[in-house]
């Protein structure tokens, strides 16, 4: 499997994001620190939310075989800034959490070009509450 770091706001659903891929019980809790999976490495979400910390980021994702940048539907401000993933020579995925809270076809549409002018090459679109979504995005890490 390759090794994936998650990016995104804090409360998008990374760490919600691991337990369903890891077929945990679905559980919130606040990351205060880097976490360390086998395969996955979780972000606490002010890496992003605040500049300062970028150099973290670039640092982090150096051990990591894949980029993923995570944004829940409830989140429709601009969380990735366009060409954010170009700091990274590593292939960028957009991950659209919370799908099961989408209110509309525009809502979907409106993240789904943030996360590709962030430079997000393929999308992945689910719901961890509603195990949506998960077994693809396994299927694209396990190849």
């Amino acid at each position: 499997m390759k090794k994936i770091i998650l990016m995104g706001a804090v409360g998008c659903g990374k760490t919600t994001l691991c337990q369903a891929l890891y077929e945990q019980p679905l559980a919130y809790q606040k990351t205060q620190a880097v976490e360390y999976y086998p395969e996955i490495i979780d972000t606490p979400g002010e890496f992003i939310l605040h500049r300062q910390y970028y150099s973290a980021l670039t640092v982090l994702a150096a051990d990591a075989d894949v980029i993923a940048l995570v944004q829940s539907v409830a989140e429709e401000e601009q969380i990735f800034s366009p060409g954010f993933a170009l700091m990274f020579p590593k292939p960028v995925i957009g991950i659209i959490t919370k799908a099961d809270l989408l209110t509309s076809a525009a809502q979907l549409t409106t993240i789904e070009r943030q996360l590709e002018a962030a430079g997000a090459k393929q999308l992945f679109q689910l719901s961890a509450k509603r195990a949506q979504g998960i077994t693809a995005l396994r299927d694209y890490l396990a190849d």
